[in-house]
């Protein structure tokens, strides 16, 4: 992006200086300058977000703080093999131990629930790879409960499925409130509204982030703009790609849901909130061309297929108002999980992204270890940006 005389601030009192300028004020980034004030105290880290901190797709989804990635765990298995399976899924139990730590304590307005999830499936084969999925995860002691068709509906309200698995260790959360609070405990000193064009050589071998509220200039940037990283720089372009998910949420109901669901294979997701409203996502899957790119627009066909599916499954919906309709971009790896990395042509710029419609689970752990790559310590083989 070109830069006019007036948006360029360069030669005035505007030009900021830290020890590291953190693009992007979502979970990913909020996490990294977390982590990195962790480190070191003395630390001077800025954070950077062209509209307000959760602004993107960390304010946008569904609140789902689960353990895994976007598939289930025998496709996992499948294709990474056992050992790497397990180190992923124990990647994200840790994420969300880090959060029970260092973030949940201490406020009460967070919504966070940590009695577990359920995958559902509405098809013998689905409800066949559920089965398999628990006996692996059982071998190693991971906390599942296989469920039926008639427990799904005294549990969940819901009918149309024939079993499920329950992971009983999986949380949910207000995720824009969870964000921020990260932000105000990092330390970090942040700048809303401000929009990074590029970057580019500063003073004394430092970089700087142009913005349109001036330049940024500091020792070490880090990008943490997930599916907006390519619109950033190109070299990301081949590594993570904008999808956007849309979501809508029902008036408040009288409680009737055991806790947050996915379904279709992970695709499809919902939950009760605390206030009785019904929120469902999902079903990009009608249309794969369209939800690519960097529109948050909602679309007639998948808001239908959603409100469809709350009619078809619960029937104490039926006839309720859709008070809200949205949607957020998310950034999609090429193999499905997250990655950590500095830039080949430029040891001064690191970056996180990918986390493929997982943030919540996997994104604070992330920001840990890029901090830990940053200060030469050895990270997960799975989450090294080299294996691209």
């Amino acid at each position: 992006m070109s830069i006019s005389y007036w948006l360029d601030h360069s030669t005035n009192e505007s030009e900021k200086n830290f020890d590291v300028v953190v693009v992007g004020g979502g979970i990913a980034g909020t996490s990294a300058a977390f982590w990195l004030k962790q480190e070191d105290p003395d630390c001077k880290v800025a954070i950077i977000e062209k509209s307000e901190i959760a602004g993107g797709a960390s304010g946008r989804n569904a609140g789902f703080v689960t353990c895994g990635s976007v598939e289930h765990f025998n496709r996992l298995v499948e294709r990474w093999g056992e050992e790497t399976a397990y180190a992923i899924w124990n990647f994200s139990e840790v994420n969300l131990e880090l959060l029970k730590k260092h973030i949940i304590p201490g406020s009460n307005d967070l919504e966070f629930d940590d009695k577990g999830t359920f995958s559902l499936a509405s098809t013998d084969v689905e409800f066949h790879e559920l089965q398999e999925t628990a006996s692996l995860m059982e071998k190693r002691g991971i906390n599942v409960e296989v469920v039926q068709g008639d427990q799904i509906r005294k549990r969940l309200g819901a009918e149309g499925f024939i079993g499920g698995i329950k992971y009983l260790s999986d949380a949910s959360v207000h995720p824009l409130r969870l964000t921020k609070r990260i932000a105000q405990l990092s330390g970090a000193q942040v700048f809303e509204r401000t929009e990074a064009m590029r970057i580019e050589e500063g003073p004394d071998g430092t970089r700087s982030v142009l913005t349109n509220r001036g330049r940024f200039n500091a020792s070490v940037v880090v990008l943490a703009l997930n599916g907006y990283l390519p619109s950033l720089d190109p070299y990301f372009a081949d590594k993570v790609f904008p999808t956007r998910g849309q979501i809508l949420a029902t008036e408040p109901v009288e409680r009737f849901m055991e806790g947050p669901c996915y379904a279709h294979f992970v695709l499809d997701y919902f939950r009760q909130l605390k206030d009785g409203r019904v929120l469902i996502g999902g079903f990009r899957q009608l249309e794969k061309e369209t939800e690519v790119g960097y529109s948050d627009h909602t679309t007639d066909k998948i808001q239908v297929a959603l409100g469809e599916f709350l009619e078809k499954h619960f029937p104490i919906l039926k006839g309720k108002k859709i008070t809200h309709r949205w949607a957020g971009v998310m950034g999609f790896s090429v193999d499905g999980q997250p990655f950590v990395g500095a830039k080949a042509d430029d040891q001064q710029i690191f970056f996180l992204g990918g986390f493929t419609a997982h943030g919540l689970g996997l994104a604070f752990n992330t920001g840990k270890c890029l901090v830990d790559l940053m200060y030469d310590r050895s990270i997960p083989q799975f989450l090294s940006a080299k294996r691209f």
